[in-house]
């Protein structure tokens, strides 16, 4: 007698993903808006899955894989909504957060994305060389769920500390955010010569989920982040202000030349990297069709393996010719301009697949956590700033928020689509089918993007969205670049310098390839580095450095039995929902001064902070043995 297939999508499936999906996409909305990075919620949600459904005995490994699927959605779309979105807040189109357009951009990006990766599944995962280093970690990870529900003792374990991580971050993070009993950084700047001549400055932000940030995407990705912040703050700052009279403390000053000029440099060097990627993406993109159509026609001659279908190629087709029209209403609400708006759909269609194959291929290069979503938005709001400027004039009132606009639906798509390729590489190790996951991927993203135009106004409510407390580094830079366009004031000549910038660290990296280093340097992980703030860079760093040590010389992305993944993903996803916890009763009441201070431990940050370092480390030295 055969054994029983194992059922993927079940009632309790579908629920569990739709409810992780929204906890998630809440928790890494916070995230990116605070730091300016997303994680991938993959590993969390799968520990999670695994430890919720072990309580039916008819649970298995492809199941929860579906429950991850879903979930890790949220995470996904929340990157491409926050990184896009709130620019309209913060420009002044929106008073507040529109829930319906939110939710309608949101969700037509998403599926977009979905339905853009089905013809490169074939290419990125099956016919090529790409690792997919997160999806590996998340396959392992279920794998260790499953001989722990076997009665594995060490399978229970890793249950127990991703827990036990989360509630120390958010323990911190509500005595930090909340009772204020600790500054969230330490930071400071010197200034050198008479008139203060020159000017550095630098710190160290104390959050726990930047460490795990850093451990995740490791030594190579960590460090680059590091010189792209260290290019900006400790060499471009002091040039800048060599011989200018500064205002303001030093720190301040130094934080005010990052904003205002120095961060630009970011811009132009995400321009170069972001079409140097599709560039190395043609021949791939090719492939990835024509594989995708043999698939579909042995699927028609009966010939195909069950666990190699996708989404049927012309169901695909369809969905993307019939999401040009809600495109199109969102365009032309905006504009008011049905030829423009019509124009700018077909752009979104264009830029869309082309970035949605960009992300994907990164995602299989350095994980869903380390792709540069952020650098093919840019990119696509400038073009689309440009044509727009040039249809519409100089000083247009709906310009720049019809930029924006196309970047997030486009951000969405290529947010969507790298977890997506990641997801179908665990699936794919798992032993999970193709199609089943593209849907679950399809009914997590709406879930999420049913939620967040809420999730957005409780922090803009309780934190302001662009204040020093939520500074949404990404959004704010994308408002600069598409006001910058139409209204001038866009320092051109630090958006060029980026773009030098950008171009000699892609001929560095062509050169490490040649001499087939283990270190590369991808341009877009340098241009991320180029406009975060110092103090989050140097955190980020750090866990990269606590990997790399604690790895013993054998990489991290093998994911196999690593308690230091699982540790800091708990990090992470305790210190975000916490974040979004603290907010909700300020958001209720109105009261931005509704948690009590309780006065102040300077001292207790930095120790504690220390301790997660060490416990990290030493977490991530066992990780060579099973959980």
């Amino acid at each position: 007698m055969k054994p029983a297939i194992p059922i993927e999508i079940t009632p309790r499936a579908v629920l569990l993903g739709i409810l992780l999906s929204v906890i998630l996409a809440g928790a890494n909305a916070y995230l990116g808006l605070f730091a300016g990075l997303t994680v991938s919620a993959s590993i969390p949600a799968a520990v999670i899955s695994m430890g919720i459904l072990s309580a039916f005995k008819n649970s298995n490994i492809k199941e929860n894989n579906i429950v991850q699927t879903a979930a890790s959605a949220g995470e996904s779309l929340a990157a491409g909504v926050i990184f896009t979105i709130p620019a309209l807040v913060l420009m002044g189109h929106w008073e507040r957060f529109d829930y319906l357009e939110t939710a309608r951009i949101a969700a037509i990006g998403g599926i977009i994305g979905v339905l853009f990766t089905v013809p490169l599944r074939r290419a990125l995962i099956i016919e090529s060389d790409l690792t997919f280093p997160e999806g590996i970690a998340t396959a392992e990870v279920l794998r260790t769920g499953e001989r722990a529900r076997d009665g594995n003792a060490r399978g229970e374990s890793g249950i127990g500390l991703l827990a036990g991580s989360a509630v120390t971050a958010a323990v911190m993070k509500l005595a930090q955010q909340a009772f204020q009993l600790w500054d969230s950084s330490i930071i400071g700047a010197i200034s050198f010569g008479r008139d203060r001549k020159a000017l550095f400055g630098s710190g160290i932000d104390l959050s726990p989920a930047l460490l795990a940030v850093g451990y995740i995407i490791g030594r190579n990705i960590a460090s680059l982040i590091f010189i792209g912040g260290a290019l900006s703050w400790l060499i471009a700052i002091p040039l800048y202000s060599w011989g200018q009279s500064l205002q303001g403390a030093d720190f301040a000053a130094a934080k005010t030349l990052w904003s205002e000029k120095i961060r630009y440099l970011g811009v132009g060097a995400m321009v170069v990297g972001g079409l140097w990627s599709i560039v190395g993406l043609i021949e791939p993109l090719k492939r990835g069709i024509q594989s995708s159509m043999n698939a579909f026609s042995r699927r028609n001659s009966g010939k195909a393996d069950p666990s190699e279908m996708d989404i049927p190629f012309p169901w695909v087709i369809a969905g993307i010719l019939l999401s040009i029209l809600p495109v199109f209403f969102v365009y032309h609400d905006t504009l008011h301009d049905g030829g423009i708006a019509l124009l700018l759909s077909v752009v979104m269609l264009v830029f869309g697949f082309l970035f949605s194959a960009v992300a994907g291929y990164m995602a299989g290069l350095v994980g869903s956590s380390n792709n540069p979503i952020s650098g093919v938005t840019i990119a696509t709001i400038l073009f689309a700033s440009l044509l727009l400027l040039a249809v519409m004039g100089a000083g247009s009132t709906a310009g720049a928020a019809g930029a924006i606009l196309i970047g997030a639906v486009v951000c969405c798509a290529a947010s969507i689509a790298g977890d997506n390729m990641q997801d179908l590489k665990t699936g794919r190790l798992v032993g999970a089918t193709p199609w089943k996951q593209q849907v679950m991927q399809i009914v997590g993203t709406v879930a999420a993007a049913m939620t967040l135009g809420v999730t957005l106004q409780v922090l803009h409510s309780a934190y302001t969205i662009g204040s020093d407390t939520l500074p949404a580094p990404q959004a704010t830079l994308m408002r600069s670049v598409a006001e910058g366009v139409f209204h001038g004031g866009l320092p051109w000549n630090f958006v060029g310098a980026g773009c030098i910038i950008g171009a000699l660290i892609i001929m560095a990296d062509l050169w490490l390839k040649r001499r087939k280093s283990s270190f590369r340097a991808p341009v877009l992980a340098v241009a991320v580095g180029l406009y975060l703030p110092i103090s989050l860079s140097t955190a980020i760093f750090l866990g990269g450095l606590i990997a790399h040590t604690a790895a013993k010389g054998k990489p991290l992305a093998d994911g196999k039995g690593n308690r230091g993944v699982l540790l800091a993903s708990g990090l992470i996803t305790g210190e975000a929902l916490m974040g979004i916890l603290v907010a909700v009763p300020i958001f209720i009441t109105a009261d931005k001064d509704w948690w009590p201070a309780l006065g102040s431990v300077p001292w207790a940050g930095p120790v504690l902070f220390l301790g997660v370092l060490g416990w990290l480390y030493f977490a991530a030295r066992r990780s060579n043995t099973e959980l």
